[in-house]
């Protein structure tokens, strides 16, 4: 396997597209997925069991008890790195706002020699990304803050969708993250703690969604941004 995705799973039993995945492992031989469940109080664990039974690439990691997505994706990462040997690994979010049809041209851009692929969030004439009006502008606030801390032209640092050479995740995933909702900012400043700010303005690349679209049912809510700064605040004292 080429490379390996990590979908953390908290009580998603409802929505999880499971034709999908398995469709897509069933057409592309190289990738498979890594379902986290995240102690899921529904019957989410049972779901990815009997979806794990219709191909051997679509692999489950039981993480108990409950301790967030961060920690869920933290931890299949790691897991991931561990037990297979992938030349990149992914994490993805589970309600599939990204398509699966957007791995292969990330993978392709990680092939060009870069450390990690972003998926970027870019509305833009032929694209089909769709974001709520208010969510589009918080955002929008909040990747210009986290632009100027980290000293790194980012243009979008919470997409769901993120994929990263192999032989780096130990250095950006091996320690808990400080921050609930904010460690996708974590993981670049770790980065630029590890490999310093040259090399990840020349490895790290945002490559911009063709489709993307807001799906109901997000565990993140508006006045979550509320808290960003304090958190901000955290990361930069931690990374500085």
């Amino acid at each position: 396997m080429k490379t390996i995705v990590v979908v953390p799973c908290y009580n998603e039993s409802k929505r999880l597209r499971q034709d999908d995945f398995f469709r897509y492992v069933e057409q592309n031989e190289d990738v498979a997925f890594l379902f986290a469940n995240d102690g899921s109080r529904d019957n989410t664990l049972e779901v990815l069991q009997q979806l794990c039974l219709r191909n051997e690439r679509l692999l489950l990691y039981d993480i108990q008890p409950n301790g967030g997505k961060a920690e869920a994706v933290r931890k299949g990462m790691l897991y991931a790195a561990e037990h297979y040997a992938p030349q990149y690994i992914a994490f993805w979010d589970a309600d599939l706002a990204t398509p699966l049809d957007e791995i292969a041209p990330m993978v392709q851009w990680a092939d060009k020699g870069y450390d990690a692929v972003m998926g970027l969030r870019l509305m833009r004439l032929g694209a089909k990304v769709r974001r709520k009006t208010m969510r589009h502008y918080l955002g929008r606030c909040f990747a210009t803050v986290a632009s100027m801390m980290l000293k790194l032209p980012v243009y979008d640092t919470q997409c769901g969708a993120k994929l990263f050479r192999a032989e780096i995740v130990s250095a950006l995933f091996n320690e808990a993250f400080i921050t609930r909702w904010l460690f996708d900012v974590e993981i670049l400043a770790r980065y630029n703690q590890h490999y310093g700010n040259r090399r990840a303005v020349e490895k790290i690349y945002e490559y911009p969604l063709f489709q993307w679209q807001d799906i109901d049912g997000s565990q993140l809510k508006s006045r979550d941004f509320i808290k960003a700064p304090v958190e901000l605040l955290k990361i930069r004292r931690k990374y500085k």
